[in-house]
């Protein structure tokens, strides 16, 4: 009996060690996961990232270049432009990006048209025969291939541009949806077409801050 009782010791003793090891694996595997998931993204991890690093890059772009060639309203400005980055920089450490990431050079790097873009957006002049974008006739396509992004500037539908001055409007679609935006130029910027919060909530997909594939026309 007395063996007995031992031997079922022995065994009880084994299977508790058994489910601790098994306990102890899972939670081990659990924290690395949970760790993995608190690790910053990067641009190139995530279009969500991306798009925010391309939003803190045009406005850092702006900033450069209103102090390269200052006016009388260009400390206005900068000290416009500084406070959307910081808004940025917020967005990206809420949506787990790595915070003050910039994509300094994003239209020259993510500017080429995809297949399905090309195929969807009309036929235009070739590069050597289209007019500069600014002096485009109304309804022609401009910016081919340019991405677009988000200012983070507040107020009514809007949209900022380093090709058209004050007063023109732009129709923005969203190739990826079919959403479109009719928008005035009222303000400089560092792209083609910087659309503010209001704008691009018209033709984001869900939780996105770039789009890819965007065709641009002057209408006005």
């Amino acid at each position: 009996m007395s063996r007995r009782r031992t031997l079922g010791t022995k065994k009880k003793v084994a299977l508790l060690v058994s489910a601790v090891a098994v306990a102890g694996g899972g939670a081990f595997v659990m924290a690395s996961t949970s760790n993995a998931a608190q690790s910053p993204q990067t641009a190139a991890e995530s279009t969500v990232c991306q798009g925010l690093a391309t939003a803190l890059g045009n406005n850092q772009r702006f900033i450069e270049g209103q102090r390269s060639a200052p006016d009388a309203q260009s400390a206005a400005r900068i000290a416009n432009r500084e406070a959307v980055i910081a808004q940025i920089k917020v967005q990206q450490e809420a949506s787990g990006c790595v915070v003050g990431e910039s994509a300094q050079g994003s239209q020259a790097a993510t500017g080429q048209p995809s297949q399905a873009a090309s195929a969807s957006a009309p036929a235009s002049a070739p590069a050597s025969q289209a007019p500069p974008a600014g002096n485009a006739a109304s309804g022609q396509q401009v910016c081919n291939g340019s991405t677009v992004t988000l200012s983070g500037e507040a107020g009514a539908p809007a949209a900022s541009s380093n090709q058209f001055p004050a007063g023109t409007k732009l129709k923005v679609t969203n190739l990826d949806n079919n959403k479109s935006t009719t928008v005035e130029v009222t303000s400089v910027s560092g792209s083609c077409a910087l659309l503010n919060n209001a704008a691009f909530e018209q033709v984001r997909e869900p939780g996105k801050f770039l789009i890819r594939r965007a065709l641009i026309e002057k209408v006005g």
